[in-house]
């Protein structure tokens, strides 16, 4: 069959209905962070790498012990955080900068400093955006990415979407599932906090109201370069505090504008790619996803019309054909 200029060009135009609504709906698919919504501020100028951050996760989300590469090296058995990162095995990881000799904390030149890896908690997260299931949902009150492995259909479509490469699948089970943190969602219900706050001995990571963590995080920047200041410990609302020296942070909250802004926030006094984390743009891919699919498929007038278009096409053809025997 023979489709004439004429019948292809309102096929072309049925497709082109949608084209004025899709850059209106990108506004409305972006997500805003809930008044109520939690999370964690982690300061790596005052972590001291002691890693009970990683030990009280996995106690108290029952993850195993990591083992492999060092073990095999030095022949030494259980290592419980062998991993170099975030796995199946453990949700948040402690890492090492280091430069040159290594000499001075906090120094980008010839220093290093500590990061920790996590779940970013994102308030227009993709990961949520990509699943087809719904196994991955945000939290109307909280804000935390929750997982719901019954409903999960291991597609991994969250782990492509994730620009932090936080959800994990664990091949090596019969029955996998996706892990990542859920900033231990089964404490706080009970009234507790996450375990990575709850048992950091220095405050580097302190819990509370995204909002409130913001204004913290801002203050701490404006502090003056070597003075002392009461740092929170655990909650941020506990009144709990313990003093230390003021290092030189960045002047930049990493998470606070990234991907549309994340309720896992971040300082430093070395610059956040040199720590291993990405640069991501101010707006989320999902926004950009999402109002692209409701302008085309809102309301199915789109396809509606381009299926019309498409049928009147061919009926055109075979009538002409038809016509012409």
């Amino acid at each position: 069959m023979n489709l004439e200029r004429r019948d292809f060009l309102k096929v072309l135009s049925a497709g082109a209905l949608t084209a004025g609504n899709v850059t209106s709906v990108f506004a409305d698919i972006r997500k805003t962070l809930s008044p109520n919504a939690v999370g964690i501020l982690y300061d790596g100028t005052i972590c001291i790498g002691c890693k009970a951050c990683e030990a009280a996760c996995k106690q108290y989300n029952d993850m195993p012990p990591e083992s492999g590469s060092l073990e095999k090296a030095y022949g030494v058995n259980d290592i419980w955080d062998d991993t170099s990162d975030i796995s199946e095995k453990t949700l948040n990881k402690i890492k090492l900068f280091e430069h040159g000799d290594a000499s001075v904390r906090n120094r980008e030149e010839n220093g290093f400093a500590f990061v920790k890896r996590a779940c970013m908690h994102c308030v227009d997260p993709d990961c949520v955006s990509a699943c087809p299931v719904t196994a991955l949902t945000k939290n109307e009150t909280t804000g935390i990415v929750e997982y719901n492995k019954d409903a999960c259909i291991g597609c991994r479509y969250c782990m492509v979407a994730c620009p932090y490469n936080v959800p994990k699948f664990e091949y090596a089970k019969a029955i996998p599932e996706i892990v990542k943190c859920e900033m231990c969602g089964h404490r706080q219900v009970v009234g507790d906090i996450p375990a990575c706050c709850e048992f950091c001995p220095t405050g580097a990571s302190v819990f509370g109201k995204v909002t409130d963590l913001l204004k913290e995080a801002h203050k701490r920047i404006d502090l003056a370069v070597g003075s002392s200041y009461d740092y929170p410990m655990r909650n941020l609302d506990s009144g709990d505090t313990s003093p230390k020296t003021v290092a030189s942070y960045i002047n930049y909250i990493y998470g606070e504008r990234e991907g549309g802004g994340t309720q896992y926030l971040l300082l430093s006094a070395i610059p956040f790619t040199k720590l291993g984390l990405p640069e991501v743009s101010e707006t989320s891919s999902a926004s950009k996803s999402e109002g692209l699919q409701h302008g085309i498929y809102k309301g199915m007038v789109a396809p509606i019309a381009l299926l019309g278009g498409l049928l009147y096409g061919a009926y055109q053809t075979t009538k002409n054909e038809n016509s012409e025997g």
